[in-house]
């Protein structure tokens, strides 16, 4: 597989959203309606429960880690980078949604960096389940994870692609929850319990 291929391959497997597509088969519901509206697992676990939220999360992350893992073994690791990259910004736009919005890139960064920087991944799920136990907060959990990314890769002594890969999914992964982070400072951001709510409450 070429350079180009893998990258292609790697937006193409990101925009397959599949909270959408399984809310869609199982509840033929439209997962955009109801809860946060988000495509992610967290949305669909919340709203339909573990077992389709965790189903989500996984395959979110699967589609991710696939290109990159194949881009690290098949071609370079740069172009692992760049397809996991590619995965990310087709989970945020995409394609299968007509470039709508999807999701907010958490769960696949950390299938990316489970394919090219595995000891960064683990220390941010680390920082992930420490601030979400401590906050019940998932977007609280997702920025401090995100913003770990940076300081893992360089204390790992990963190679500068993987630094400056890390530092821009965190900035993305930042914005992504900028409404998150207007809602923390109201007040209004609901704690998490990862139990699934009533769907008139939502």
């Amino acid at each position: 597989m070429t350079f180009a291929a893998v990258v292609v391959a790697g937006y193409l497997l990101g925009s397959c959203p599949w909270g959408y597509w399984l809310v869609r088969l199982v509840h033929h519901q439209d997962i955009r309606t109801v809860g946060s509206g988000n495509v992610g697992g967290t949305n669909v676990w919340r709203v339909y429960g573990k077992r389709l939220g965790l189903t989500v999360i996984v395959l979110d992350v699967l589609k991710a880690f696939v290109p990159a893992l194949l881009g690290v073994l098949l071609v370079s690791h740069l172009c692992g980078i760049l397809a996991g990259a590619a995965a990310m910004l087709g989970h945020w736009r995409p394609l299968f949604l007509g470039f709508a919005r999807g999701g907010k890139m958490v769960a696949s960064a950390a299938g990316v960096f489970l394919a090219v920087a595995v000891w960064v991944a683990l220390g941010a799920a680390c920082v992930w389940w420490l601030f979400f136990l401590t906050t019940r907060y998932v977007s609280v959990a997702s920025i401090a994870a995100a913003l770990s990314l940076p300081v893992f890769a360089a204390l790992f002594g990963y190679p500068r692609e993987v630094i400056v890969f890390s530092g821009l999914a965190a900035v993305g992964v930042l914005l992504l929850h900028r409404g998150n982070l207007r809602r923390l400072r109201a007040g209004t951001e609901n704690r998490a319990t990862l139990r699934r709510t009533a769907r008139s409450s939502a």
